[in-house]
């Protein structure tokens, strides 16, 4: 079951739930969940996807079989038998080779040929146009066009702020470059849109830019492909009312694609950075892209998320600057980060899925979210990366129905909405990463399991007893790794006993203030952990590989490491004690020591 299906029956489920369902519930999500494809590459939502109109003739011409137009201001110089000029417009009634120069004041250029007509290649060589009353260039009819934007040349195009319609039932044309037909853009000069009615450069069909220096100012989205958009390369320069780069085909499950190759995009919006309907699949760019809303959360508003997609997005690697009003990164269902350097500024989540979140690698500093990352009816699994996390409410959470809090930004949150469900078949695995968590409410929130075998987790924790730095519904299960979790202590839990490698909660008899030492080392004075929580915290969790069964540990509080200290971890120097707090022995998987 894939996309616009797998959608239609999604709101039936939850209809039923809702009527039927008691809380707690998840039979639906699971069942649910059955159906989701998580496709991991690249390569893999391609196969899922149709519809590429690039060939590599597009990009080439003979400059002997190019006809020459010039734009006068209010007039228009041409000697072609396949050019027209009508009312101050530019026709193209054939196929051909186009090359355009000068200003027009207030025209168009109109691309009027037959459907199953060889392509119109549209050559801009330093035009200035504009179009009071619709789109300073209109593919009406055509196969496919290429615009084309000669290197060393500025180029620019300016529509009013009211359209006349040509085809008022379906009110098109409606952004200032309007092509009802494949469209490809590229070139090295730059291209320079002002749209005041509404999008900037919109295909009704596909769009592929395969380069150029693009800046768009749009009073809706700024680039637009139906069907599709893949974007090459090139440099992008969005302002946009709504979205910024958008593919919205919602009747036909393998298009409303996008995929980016390469480029540098610094994208503000007043919606989405970038959304797809379906997949969103980026190999590599260079991403500044923010988001803002004037309206409150609590009430319905814009979406207005960094990157966003209907069904996937896989990241093959990049490096992205995201400051948004809600989610840093969201999908309606899977997410797959295979490498990249992020650093996210969220109003909700930075890092949110519907369903499954994986984690292969990458560089990821979330500065401020409501929830860190998470999964809202599937698994969470970390394989590897560097990973900062600062949140309001929880830093990993996988909620198992949907918004596990209040405060959410609307659209956040995804699956059923609303529930407070859990299931024990979902689960959060840490297979390696380097994973430091700073969270307000609780620092790893499972309502399922937790399942870690190996990498380095340090929790600064809630300091409220209503929280926990370590909450799980089902079991936890440590079989490798360094772990470390500091917070308060009304909510404190252990790993489970089914793990493999020993454990230790052990609860203080007073809060200690952040910044204070906490440190266990052998009888034989070998230090085993010196962490320096950030915040005050009463109960320190922590499981490590040096811990041995029979081994007798002193707990100390306090002193000074002359160490290096990354996220309050100690590695190497020596520790000078502070206040001896209590010895204990390992005599069971996990000890519980107050």
């Amino acid at each position: 079951m894939k996309r616009s299906l797998y959608y239609a029956l999604t709101v039936l489920i939850f209809l039923f739930a809702a009527c039927n369902l008691t809380p707690g519930t998840s039979e639906n999500d699971e069942e649910e969940q059955e159906d989701v494809d998580n496709e991991g590459t690249i390569d893999d939502a391609i196969a899922n996807n149709s519809g590429n109109h690039d060939e590599s003739s597009d990009y080439a011409w003979d400059e002997g079989d190019v006809e020459s137009i010039t734009l006068n201001g209010s007039s228009i110089s041409e000697s072609s038998g396949n050019v027209s000029v009508e009312s101050g417009n530019v026709v193209i009634n054939a196929p051909g080779n186009y090359s355009f120069s000068g200003t027009l004041a207030n025209g168009q250029i109109i691309v009027n040929t037959d459907d199953d007509d060889d392509l119109v290649r549209l050559i801009l060589n330093g035009v200035d146009i504009t179009c009071s009353n619709s789109s300073p260039i209109y593919v009406k009819s055509a196969s496919k066009v290429i615009i084309a934007v000669l290197e060393g040349t500025s180029n620019k195009l300016t529509d009013g702020s009211s359209y006349d319609y040509d085809d008022e039932e379906d009110e098109e044309p409606n952004a200032a470059v309007f092509s009802k037909s494949d469209l490809t853009v590229f070139g090295e000069g730059g291209l320079t849109v002002d749209a005041n009615f509404n999008d900037g450069i919109t295909s009704k069909d596909g769009l592929i830019i395969a380069s150029g220096n693009i800046k768009v100012t749009a009073a809706d989205d700024g680039i637009r492909g139906k069907d599709y958009l893949i974007i090459k390369d090139g440099t992008f320069n969005i302002n946009s009312g709504g979205d910024g780069l958008k593919s919205d085909n919602d009747s036909d499950g393998t298009k409303g694609y996008i995929e980016i190759q390469d480029g540098n995009y610094t994208i503000n919006a007043k919606g989405d950075a970038i959304a797809a309907e379906t997949d969103l699949m980026i190999e590599y760019g260079e991403f500044e892209l923010t988001t803002s809303s004037t309206s409150s959360y609590g009430s319905e508003s814009t979406s207005t998320k960094g990157l966003k997609a209907g069904v996937n997005i896989i990241i093959d690697d990049g490096i992205f600057s995201l400051d948004c009003a809600d989610d840093g990164i969201h999908s309606n269902e899977t997410i797959t980060i295979n490498k990249g350097t992020f650093e996210i500024s969220s109003g909700d989540d930075g890092v949110h899925a519907d369903y499954d979140l994986v984690i292969n690698d990458g560089d990821i500093d979330i500065t401020k979210s409501y929830e860190g990352i998470e999964s809202a009816n599937a698994d969470i699994e970390i394989n590897g990366g560097t990973i900062h996390i600062k949140s309001s409410d929880d830093g990993i959470n996988i909620s198992a129905g949907g918004e596990s809090g209040g405060g959410g930004a609307p659209g956040g949150q995804g699956g059923f909405g609303g529930s407070s469900s859990s299931s024990s078949s979902y689960c959060l695995y840490i297979n390696g990463a380097y994973i430091y968590i700073d969270a307000t409410g609780d620092g790893i929130d499972s309502n399922g399991a937790v399942e870690m075998t190996a990498g380095t987790v340090l929790v600064d924790g809630p300091t409220n007893s209503g929280n926990g730095a370590l909450d799980y519904t089902s079991s936890c299960e440590i079989t490798g790794g360094l772990l470390i979790a500091a917070g308060s202590s009304g909510m404190a839990q252990a790993p489970s006993s089914n793990s493999s490698q020993y454990a230790v909660l052990v609860k203080l008899r007073s809060t200690v203030q952040g910044g204070t030492i906490f440190h266990v080392e052998t009888e034989s004075g070998v230090g085993i952990l010196t962490y320096k929580p950030s915040k005050k915290y009463q109960s320190v969790v922590f499981s490590s590989p040096d811990l041995k069964k029979g081994e007798n540990y002193s707990v100390y509080t306090g002193g000074s490491s002359t160490g290096e200290e990354t996220d309050g971890l100690y590695t190497g120097g020596a520790y000078t004690p502070g206040t001896l707090y209590t010895s204990f022995d390992i005599t069971s998987m996990v000890a519980t020591v107050q």
